[in-house]
């Protein structure tokens, strides 16, 4: 067959010419940009440090003005949609317009969260929030919040980013008359007295050839410590897999907490950073990381100036050689960056969405790279596991189960608070042993094994070891073990219908809405809960289709204390 070939070159010349990309949106002003400029000080102009950028205007200027990022999109040569659409995903940026005159409404002299969370709600929030507004007045923003990881302080408000525990309408009055709106830095162990507990000597061990990681990656393994953020993964197994694969490997540390009920990461985290420290950094040389990004979220305002504190003072006197780089990322307030790869999405500067997989994180993760993704409290208890030796964590547990866990207690007990206990303990050992009863003229009624995503169970399943894969046959699991407890008196009842509502609420307004059957599911199964008798067979059915269908887990497991109502409490649905 003959052919005659065309040139491309002919075939473009045909075509109609696209007209020149012109930059589309608002263009900033001189001095607009030299404002932007000035409030981002040494800061680089870097695509993945945007929400840091966003966080350092929102800062200065109590709001996100569109002028100024238009302009920090034009210094970072974005365009304008991705910096918006970044800005107005997260909850703690205040994203405003200019009016119809040009100008920008100013923002509120300051801004009372009062968190709306289970155990909050529980302990008076929502009357604590009818009165402040008339007492605060109206230069004071006043607005709920979602769970801020203070539960153990239930009912907590924040004053700009001070908490206020056990807060009150005078506590809170207070501290807005004194102006007084940033945290305390908590009294921590620092650097000099961790040195002198002989801290980091375990760091040098490794460092020296004292220790090799096989050995250490092995004491791993045995001490059988799972991820304690919720998902449970083999530890040890997680280092060795990421280990295996091609360099440079980059670390991500999650301490986002956006749990409602967990604050174990914040306790420990407020007594001891360098624990924590030193066992990210023997994770790093055991898996050969060449750079550290640790995610924490943007509630622990003390906690954030505690770690750039003792981030600064080691590096500045160094307890080995060779240490990674370690930075400090700011969360912005979104619980779906407690998923390790939306956290791993705002680290890059973009909205936390999580990504479909496969690929894992473990094999192209942050930047593309192998990403050894981890849970504060998993690294903290890494220098104890590979000193003390793994028979010592593996030696702890009851009812056939092995290790420790810090139960992160909340409702309605005498002693809330962080519970170092056996794993496999009941809920009924939990609070009679370590949480001081019940308050007096109470009786268990029910409790939330893992969070708000744990599901809810009734007062006669109180004998069921709490642990990892224990809680599943119930239709629950334990996730980060953040036990709230209900119950009831004389006086009143703790409904596990209310607590499902308020629960779902919670997963309406955090769901980042990227695939439907959360984004949808979420929205319509909390309108149908709100009626008074509940619609069983749609629930059910929307409940599978999120379960089934769902990109992540907060999609998947938000059916979980609906669903619990069901099957545990249908004498409540009777009388609603």
């Amino acid at each position: 067959m003959n052919t005659t070939a065309i040139s491309l070159q002919s075939v473009s010349e045909q075509l109609p010419r696209r007209k020149t990309a012109r930059h589309q949106g608002r263009t900033a002003d001189a001095a607009t940009l030299n404002e932007v400029r000035r409030t981002l000080g040494e800061l680089p102009l870097r695509r993945d440090l945007l929400i840091e950028h966003l966080h350092a205007l929102n800062d200065r200027f109590g709001q996100l003005r569109t002028d100024h990022m238009a302009a920090l999109a034009q210094l970072l040569k974005l365009a304008q949609v991705e910096v918006f659409e970044v800005a107005s995903f997260y909850h703690h940026f205040d994203v405003v317009r200019e009016n119809e005159e040009g100008r920008f409404q100013s923002p509120p002299r300051l801004t009372v969260r009062v968190c709306n969370g289970l155990s909050c709600e529980l302990a008076g929030a929502q009357a604590l929030l009818a009165k402040l507004p008339a007492l605060l007045g109206g230069e004071v923003r006043v607005v709920e919040a979602p769970c801020v990881g203070r539960c153990e302080q239930a009912p907590v408000a924040v004053v700009h980013q001070r908490a206020v525990p056990e807060a009150d309408a005078d506590a809170v009055q207070a501290l807005v008359k004194a102006d007084r709106r940033h945290d305390d830095l908590p009294a921590a162990v620092d650097l000099t007295a961790y040195l002198a507990q002989g801290g980091y000597r375990l760091l040098r061990d490794c460092q020296a050839g004292v220790r090799d990681v096989e050995a250490v990656i092995k004491a791993m393994e045995d001490s059988g410590l799972r991820g304690l953020g919720g998902a449970g993964f083999p530890a040890g197994r997680k280092w060795r897999i990421v280990r295996a694969e091609a360099a440079p490997r980059l670390m991500a540390v999650n301490i986002d907490e956006g749990e409602p009920g967990t604050f174990k990461d914040r306790h420990y985290l407020e007594r001891d950073p360098h624990r924590f420290l030193e066992g990210l950094l023997v994770a790093a040389w055991a898996v050969g990381i060449a750079k550290v990004y640790v995610y924490l979220r943007d509630e622990y305002h003390g906690c954030r100036a505690l770690l750039e504190r003792e981030l600064a003072a080691l590096r500045a006197n160094p307890p080995a050689g060779g240490l990674p780089e370690i930075e400090l990322r700011r969360g912005a307030g979104a619980y779906i960056c407690g998923e390790e790869s939306a956290m791993i999405e705002s680290i890059e500067g973009k909205r936390g969405m999580p990504r479909l997989r496969p690929p894992y994180v473990a094999q192209v993760g942050l930047f593309g790279r192998p990403t050894l993704e981890h849970n504060f409290e998993t690294l903290f208890w890494v220098r104890d596991i590979v000193e003390r030796g793994p028979q010592w964590f593996a030696a702890n547990g009851r009812h056939g189960r092995q290790g420790l866990r810090s139960f992160s207690v909340s409702g309605r007990v005498r002693e809330p608070g962080v519970k170092l206990a056996p794993a496999g303990i009941t809920l009924r050992e939990l609070v009679d042993e370590y949480c001081g009863g019940l308050p007096e003229g109470h009786e268990l009624y029910g409790y939330l094994p893992g969070g708000a995503s744990g599901g809810i169970l009734p007062a006669s399943m109180a004998d069921i070891p709490l642990d990892f894969d224990t809680l599943q046959p119930h239709g629950c699991f334990i996730g980060s073990a953040a036990v709230v407890v209900l119950t009831r008196s004389a006086t009143h009842v703790d409904r596990a219908v209310d607590a499902a509502r308020n629960l779902m609420r919670f997963f309406e307004d955090e769901s980042c809405g990227q695939c439907t059957p959360c984004r949808a599911g979420t929205a319509k199964t909390r309108a149908l809960i709100e009626r008074e008798s509940w619609d069983i067979v749609l629930l059910a059915e929307l409940s599978q289709v999120m379960r089934d269908a769902s990109i992540c887990g907060l999609g998947q497991a938000a059916p979980n204390p609906v669903d619990c109502v069901v099957r545990y409490f249908p004498h409540e649905l009777e009388r609603s």
